[in-house]
């Protein structure tokens, strides 16, 4: 396993949009979201170790804080051919098996990974109510251990937005495995 950091995207950079199927046979775009005040763009797999440590509090994340107008969103975008865990098909499975919260849509053509300059799994992206971007970090200080986390970077980052206020202090990457590529 390739251990990468995420890239610092500029902040206040566009979200970019996409039109993706979901793990609910729904197809997602920008505009599905519009409604919501804070969008947090999620690159992620189904095989990745890091992801599988993360993914219940990112769960967490959105049953508590949906309400509020927070919307997360899973984009795998992994190379199923040599990566077979990450099918289509086995999206719905993890979906189902982990009751995933918020879609999950795959990306097959990588397109949107490239217009995001997505780098890892998990790669995380939170943009306000105008989907500028207002914070590209890691979710908190204990990638593999819940129970040791002591800083929930990307709950602190919803809530401060969620608030009407400006995110400050350090945003330090996210990291994980690296998206693979075809």
């Amino acid at each position: 396993m390739a251990l990468l950091h995420s890239t610092l995207t500029p902040l206040g950079s566009a979200a970019r949009d996409f039109s993706l199927p979901g793990v609910d046979g729904k197809e997602y775009s920008l505009d599905c979201f519009k409604d919501q005040r804070v969008l947090v763009v999620i690159f992620m797999c189904n095989h990745c170790p890091y992801v599988k440590a993360v993914l219940p509090r990112l769960i967490d994340l959105q049953n508590q804080l949906g309400d509020q107008g927070a919307q997360l969103v899973g984009i795998n975008s992994n190379d199923t051919l040599r990566y077979p865990d990450d099918s289509f098909d086995n999206m719905k499975k993890i979906a189902q098996e982990k009751k995933i919260s918020f879609p999950y849509l795959f990306d097959a053509t990588q397109e949107t990974a490239k217009a995001y300059d997505a780098v890892c799994t998990p790669d995380i992206y939170l943009y306000g109510k105008e989907r500028t971007l207002l914070y590209r970090g890691r979710i908190d200080d204990n990638w593999e251990r819940s129970e040791k986390v002591s800083k929930r970077d990307l709950r602190e980052a919803i809530q401060t937005v969620l608030a009407g206020k400006e995110v400050s202090g350090e945003q330090i990457p996210s990291m994980g495995c690296s998206i693979k590529w075809k």
